[in-house]
């Protein structure tokens, strides 16, 4: 199958941010909440840290280019959770037993603690702590022609929950309809953003985390 290469820039607007004081209140609250979020997580970032070092080698960290707000790239960082650490921004999505996930990333990635690294995105602005999940670059591209309105989740700010995961739409997506729901969902959040359904995100984040099937 051939992919339609597009330049998300051109096709991606970002949403209008809420004029004046709130936006910046907004993101100044966030960015404290991110700074506390990591201070509380510290000893179970540190423990993850050296489980994984400890397990294999290999970085702590993943590094991996993606789309932020308006489809410009970003590097997000996530826990290492592989054997095998894909560069760039090609990737191919983890499958049910597969054999590069490690013993340690097979607990983070059902706890979702490898996307503690990713409260550091949110730091620097590149992240929201509610959003749209970024996407691999070359997911983006095999979807993108596939899925009407696809590149519009990226009006808004990626984040590192969304209205997506907390309804289910998390982990793999091996076709286009499994991709279509969580785009859908992403879209609705892009239209309906708000500091009250943020809110209601955020609160809905752990139990949805705690209850979750289909993460590998």
């Amino acid at each position: 199958m051939s992919y339609v290469v597009f330049s998300p820039v051109e096709v991606v607007q970002p949403a209008r941010a809420v004029p004046g004081i709130p936006a910046l209140l907004q993101r100044g609250l966030e960015k404290i909440l991110a700074l506390v979020l990591l201070m509380v997580a510290s000893p179970v970032i540190v423990a993850a840290a050296i489980a994984i070092r400890l397990d294999t080698a290999g970085p702590v960290l993943f590094r991996q280019e993606r789309h932020g707000l308006g489809g410009r790239i970003i590097r997000i960082y996530k826990f290492r959770t592989m054997r095998v650490v894909e560069p760039g921004s090609s990737a191919q999505q983890a499958v049910p037993g597969d054999a590069r996930v490690t013993r340690v990333g097979r607990f983070l990635r059902a706890s979702s603690i490898d996307e503690l690294p990713q409260l550091l995105n949110v730091l620097t602005g590149d992240m929201a702590l509610v959003g749209p999940r970024p996407h691999p670059i070359m997911l983006d591209k095999q979807f993108s022609p596939l899925i009407a309105g696809y590149m519009a989740r990226y009006g808004v700010r990626p984040g590192i929950t969304g209205l997506a995961q907390v309804k289910g739409h998390r982990g793999p997506t091996p076709d286009v309809e499994t991709m279509r729901q969580r785009v859908a969902a992403d879209v609705e959040y892009a239209r309906r953003k708000s500091l009250a359904l943020d809110a209601w995100i955020l609160a809905r984040t752990v139990p949805a985390v705690l209850g979750a099937k289909n993460a590998l």
